[in-house]
């Protein structure tokens, strides 16, 4: 039941980071089993849904510095990957913009450390308080709070052709 519950969010939670789906549903994998592992060590001064990503964030930036992955996607990665994008009805013109924005912000998002890359998906995804982030990356709030505002100033100064845009 609790797999069924959050494998989704999980599996989003490694994806973010490794970049690559089939690396992402095994970090899922593990991040469930370590979490029965260690379930008597769980203590309830955060949800068990922060506990678990967690573990997961934790996991999938291991995985990342231990593979040094920076992965293209191609072939079946990236027909999953456009399929979970979004569908928009109707007008050519929008598809076209919202996938080109699509693309770019993966691009930017690319460029940011693990650490940054994660801190601003739980944020600005995943929709998770400072708390919630800070129990989730086991790092103070106020190192959250820094790495938000890095990754935001990251991303703004390489988007900022189409912040200009927006504002014409």
């Amino acid at each position: 039941m609790l797999v069924e519950r959050y494998q989704r969010r999980v599996v989003g939670v490694a994806l973010s980071v490794v970049k690559n789906q089939d690396d992402a549903i095994e970090l899922a994998q593990e991040t469930f089993v370590r979490a029965f592992e260690n379930l008597k060590k769980f203590e309830s001064r955060s949800s068990f849904s922060t506990w678990l990503y967690r573990i997961a964030a934790n996991l999938a930036i291991d995985f990342w510095r231990r593979e040094g992955r920076h992965v293209v996607l191609r072939g079946e990665d990236a027909d999953r990957e456009i399929q979970r994008l979004p569908s928009l009805q109707g007008d050519s013109f929008k598809v076209v913009s919202s996938n080109e924005l699509s693309e770019r912000l993966k691009k930017a998002l690319e460029q940011l450390t693990p650490e940054h890359r994660a801190v601003i998906l739980l944020r600005e995804v995943e929709g998770l308080s400072y708390d919630e982030i800070s129990e989730t990356l086991q790092c103070p709030r106020g190192t959250v709070m820094s790495r938000l505002h890095y990754a935001r100033t990251h991303l703004r100064m390489i988007l900022r052709d189409l912040q200009d845009l927006a504002s014409n």
